[in-house]
């Protein structure tokens, strides 16, 4: 199959995992449409930053709009020819969801439904979407498998993720979309949300400000590096699926009491401790199993969190140099 015949539609396409899919294609030839609607959630400046490579790619076309607009939607599609969709627009993050559900559920899970009501009317090879790690809740069978039982999440967050899930199955069945859902375990890397873990202790422990560990530092989370995860987004749009479910993550887990004592390591400062309780809707421990993604997507994670963080730390002293 040609990779020149695809125009693929990313929605959230300059943010942190949409923007590195976009450039991922944009290198293997292939015309991409953006759609993202800048929101103020974090910095729209940061961003543009992260699209500004894109730009000046004559395969790539920025349309500044809503998920939910569903006119908006049809007519780009229509008119840029979109043969695949990535959903990876969404309202991020665990605890801003306990604050402002309404707004979760109205982006997470209509927006959801506006792109599948486009895509069912259109000949796509597939439509991914990018789901969470987080519909697992706090399940105690380790790692979690993707044919676990799920109807427990703890955050409004969760709720729309795992409601998104089982829409994408209800539009498949209805419609024979051809659908993929992938279940992100805590990506991070170059361009990851300010707001985020690692990138949040890199930045406090570098400018010396108190790092907030919630809980007793017990935690475990299965962080998953961006180049890892991208190799799955891109072999689930290449590999079309009637409807299936992968976990994307390391499977492996550490303690963000150790994850903290690593970045102290790989900046060469001490961290300053600020011990909070834990927070609702946190999970206390996440970890996946990757059999079935290995196996069907030939998804090979390569970079274990000693590797990444420190590439991180480099990517973000970078970053700091040059917008000083």
């Amino acid at each position: 199959m040609g990779t020149t015949e695809h125009c693929t539609l990313v929605t959230g396409g300059a943010g942190f995992i949409g923007s590195h899919v976009v450039d991922a294609l944009l290198a293997r030839g292939e015309r991409v449409l953006c759609l993202d609607n800048f929101d103020p959630f974090y910095d729209p400046a940061i961003k543009r930053a992260n699209i500004r490579a894109a730009l000046s790619n004559p395969k790539y076309k920025l349309v500044e709009g809503d998920i939910r607009d569903q006119a908006l939607v049809e007519t780009l599609c229509e008119a840029e020819g979109v043969t695949r969709i990535f959903h990876a627009a969404a309202r991020a993050g665990v605890r801003p969801s306990i604050t402002d559900p309404l707004l979760y559920e109205d982006v997470n899970v209509r927006g959801t439904i506006v792109l599948l009501e486009v895509a069912r009317r259109r000949p796509l090879t597939t439509f991914v979407f990018a789901s969470s790690s987080s519909v697992y809740g706090g399940l105690p069978t380790l790692p979690f498998s993707e044919t676990a039982a799920l109807s427990r999440p703890i955050s409004p967050y969760a709720a729309t993720k795992l409601a998104g899930e089982l829409i994408c199955y209800t539009y498949h069945h209805l419609y024979q979309l051809p659908i993929t859902c992938l279940r992100f375990f805590t990506v991070y890397g170059p361009r990851q949300r300010p707001e985020m873990a690692i990138h949040q202790f890199v930045r406090q422990i570098e400018e010396g400000q108190p790092v907030p560990m919630f809980g007793d530092g017990s935690s475990r989370r299965d962080f998953t590096y961006i180049d890892d995860i991208l190799q799955g987004v891109v072999a689930a749009l290449d590999r079309p699926f009637p409807f299936e479910v992968f976990n994307l993550g390391e499977s492996a887990t550490i303690e963000l009491r150790a994850l903290i004592r690593l970045i102290e390591q790989c900046l060469g400062k001490t961290a300053t401790i600020q011990a909070l309780p834990d927070q609702p809707g946190d999970v206390p421990v996440t970890y996946a199993d990757i059999g079935k993604a290995r196996s069907l997507l030939g998804y090979r994670p390569a970079t274990p969190v000693v590797e990444g963080v420190q590439r991180f730390v480099e990517w973000f002293r970078t970053m700091r140099r040059e917008t000083a």
